[in-house]
């Protein structure tokens, strides 16, 4: 999944264009794992259980269409992908 950066007008400094962006804290593999397992038990198991591991990308296509149904963030939305695709 690639992330493209916004272009601030009049901004040609890269650390000018990271300042606007989110900052994520977690960056250890198994604190990831950790918080996509919490994210998915809170948000996707209500009606779910946790299927087999799919591809990384079916997997984001059904968190996709699944993140308007149960208004998961953009962040809680990454990590339960990472957490469904390791």
């Amino acid at each position: 999944m690639a992330l493209s950066l916004p272009v601030l007008a009049g901004s040609s400094n890269r650390k000018e264009v990271l300042a606007g962006l989110p900052v994520v804290h977690s960056t250890d593999v198994d604190t990831m794992r950790t918080q996509g397992e919490q994210r998915f038990r809170t948000n996707c198991g209500r009606c779910h259980a946790a299927p087999q591991k799919f591809p990384p990308r079916a997997m984001a296509t059904v968190l996709r269409h699944m993140r308007v149904r149960a208004t998961i963030t953009d962040q809680d939305m990454r990590l339960v992908l990472f957490y469904m695709t390791q």
